[in-house]
């Protein structure tokens, strides 16, 4: 299974690390669109900024 992750809000204000795990998952511009394995490493990240992101699973 993949996740869709998809960047929705801005990293300004938040922890600099935030920004570091963004950065991490390739999304750098607002509503940009990464697929990536479903596994714990990723799921670990999407945790610390799921305040900025929208997760879908996909097959």
């Amino acid at each position: 299974m993949k996740l869709k992750v998809t960047k929705v809000k801005s990293t300004i204000g938040y922890n600099k690390k935030q920004g570091l795990v963004m950065q991490s998952l390739g999304l750098h511009k607002m509503n940009q669109v990464k697929i990536h394995d479903d596994n714990p490493v990723i799921r670990g990240m999407i945790n610390k900024v799921s305040h900025l992101v929208k997760v879908e699973e996909i097959d």
